[in-house]
C-alpha cells in the first residue's frame, strides 16, 4: 500500500525523561521487545526525540504536531502492514546531549522500528551510534550538520538539506546580490560551526567576495558586545550569522543599536519567530537560509488548514518536514512489509519519486536529498516571507 500525500556511546545515564505518545497510543511499554522484533499485532512505535523543554521547545512542538498530523491521516486510512497502526514515541533532547542520549535509549527500550526525530545536530549526533547498534533507521527532519553525514553511516537518512548545501545557497544569494565583504558568526555548536566553515570555504574557492571576519561566540550569553565590536571593525557587507535565534536576536539587536550599516542573513537555525520579539525592530529586512515553511510553499494551504484545525495554531518550522518523516517511515516499512530494520533500510534506499513537500524524494548514496532546497527568506512587518528561490 502506497501511503497517501494526505493521508565512544553515553550508555545508561540516570535521567529522568519524559515521553509521551500520541495518536492511537495505549502509553510508553519499556521493553516489550527491540526493532528486530517482527511481531505481527501491536502499534508500530517511531521514536521522536526533539527539544520539548528549553528554548527550543517550541519548534519541538511545531516538529511534534506535524508528526501527529501524518499519524492521525496513516491510521485513518488503515494504518501500516494491513491494519497495524502508528504510535509516536516522543522523548525529550532539549538540545542537551546527555539528555538526547537519555532519551534516545528509553526510545530503543520502548521498541520503536523507526526514528522521525532530530532538531539540534550536537543532540542528534550521540543519538546515532545507539540507534544504529539497536538496528533502527533514523529519518533526520530537521538536524542537518554535515557531521551526521560524515559518520557514513547506513541507518542514517537527512530529508532536511545539509549544512553543505546551506552554505551553496548562501554562496548563490551572495554573489546574486553582489556582496564583496562577509562576515561569518557562529554559536561553535557542531551544526553551526560546520556551516560557517563551510561557507567560508565556498567562499574563497569562489573568489567573488571575501572573508572579512570569521569569529564564534558561547551560546547562553546575554552581552555580546565584544563580537559586535569585531564585526564593526571588519565592516562587512554582509553579516551571516550561523547559530540558533536566541543568540541570533540579541546579536542582531546589538549590532543595529551599535549603528551597524550592512545587512544581516541568518542560517536556517534562526529561522522561528522570536527572532523578532528578541531582536526588535532590527530584525527587520534581515534575510535567511532556509528549506521552505508552511506559508512559502505553493499549494500548502489545505495542509495549513488541517493543521490550525487539529492544533488551534499555525504551523511552523519544521513542521511539514516531521510530517514527511512520518510519512516517509510509513512508505518505507509498507514497502519492506516489515518492521525489520535491515529491510526497511533497503527500502528507504529505494525509494524514488515519493512525494514530499520538498519534492520528489531519491537519496543520494550518502542518504541526503538530491537538492537541498533552500531558499531565501525576509522578515518583513516581523514575518519570514519568501524573498528569493535561487532557481
Amino acid at each position: 500500500m502506497k501511503i497517501k500525500r494526505h493521508s565512544t556511546v553515553l550508555i545508561g545515564i540516570a535521567a529522568a525523561v519524559l515521553l509521551t505518545t500520541s495518536g492511537c497510543s495505549g502509553g510508553l511499554l519499556a521493553g516489550d521487545g527491540g526493532a528486530s522484533s517482527d511481531a505481527d499485532a501491536g502499534p508500530v512505535k517511531l521514536a521522536m526525540v526533539i527539544p520539548i523543554s528549553g528554548s527550543s521547545a517550541p519548534t519541538g512542538e511545531y516538529m511534534q504536531n506535524g508528526a501527529n498530523l501524518a499519524i492521525d491521516e496513516i491510521n485513518k486510512d488503515g494504518g501500516v502492514l494491513d491494519g497495524r497502526k502508528l504510535e509516536l514515541i516522543v522523548g525529550d533532547e532539549a538540545c542537551d546531549a546527555q539528555q538526547a542520549v537519555a532519551s534516545a535509549n528509553k526510545a530503543v527500550s520502548a521498541g520503536v522500528v523507526v526514528s522521525v526525530g532530530g532538531y539540534c545536530s550536537g543532540a542528534t549526533l550521540p543519538q546515532l551510534p545507539i540507534f544504529e547498534k539497536a538496528g533502527i533507521p533514523m529519518i533526520i527532519p530537521a538536524a542537518n550538520s554535515q557531521d551526521l553525514v560524515n559518520q557514513g553511516l547506513k541507518n542514517v537518512f537527512l530529508i532536511n538539506g545539509t549544512g553543505k548545501q546551506q552554505s551553496t545557497a548562501a554562496l548563490d544569494f551572495i554573489k546574486k546580490s553582489g556582496f564583496t565583504t562577509v562576515a561569518l558568526v557562529d554559536d561553535n555548536t557542531s551544526y553551526s560551526k560546520d556551516i560557517n566553515t563551510e561557507t567560508a570555504k565556498q567562499i574563497e574557492e569562489d573568489g567573488s567576495a571575501t572573508v572579512a571576519l570569521s569569529t564564534s561566540v558561547t551560546a547562553g550569553e546575554s552581552d555580546y558586545s565584544a563580537v559586535v565590536r569585531d564585526i564593526m571593525n571588519a565592516n562587512p557587507e554582509l553579516v551571516y550569522w550561523t547559530g540558533y535565534y536566541q543568540e541570533g536576536g540579541l546579536i542582531i539587536n546589538q549590532l543595529k543599536k551599535a549603528g551597524f550599516a550592512g545587512q544581516i542573513m541568518v542560517a536556517d537555525g534562526s529561522v522561528d519567530p522570536s527572532l523578532s520579539e528578541i531582536a526588535g525592530a532590527g530584525a527587520e529586512g534581515v534575510f535567511a537560509t532556509m528549506t521552505q515553511t508552511p506559508d512559502t510553499i505553493e499549494g500548502a494551504e489545505d495542509w495549513i488548514a488541517n493543521y490550525e484545525e487539529k492544533f488551534g495554531s499555525a504551523p511552523g518550522p519544521y513542521s511539514t518536514q516531521s510530517y514527511d518523516a512520518v510519512r516517509l517511515a510509513a512508505e518505507a516499512i509498507e514497502e519492506a512489509g516489515s518492521t525489520d530494520g535491515d529491510k526497511i533500510i533497503e527500502a528507504l534506499e529505494g525509494i524514488d519519486g515519493f512525494e514530499m513537500f520538498s519534492g520528489p524524494l531519491k537519496f543520494t548514496p550518502e542518504h541526503t536529498l538530491s537538492s537541498g532546497g533552500f531558499v531565501i527568506l525576509s522578515i518583513q512587518d516581523g514575518k519570514f516571507v519568501l524573498e528569493d528561490d535561487l532557481s
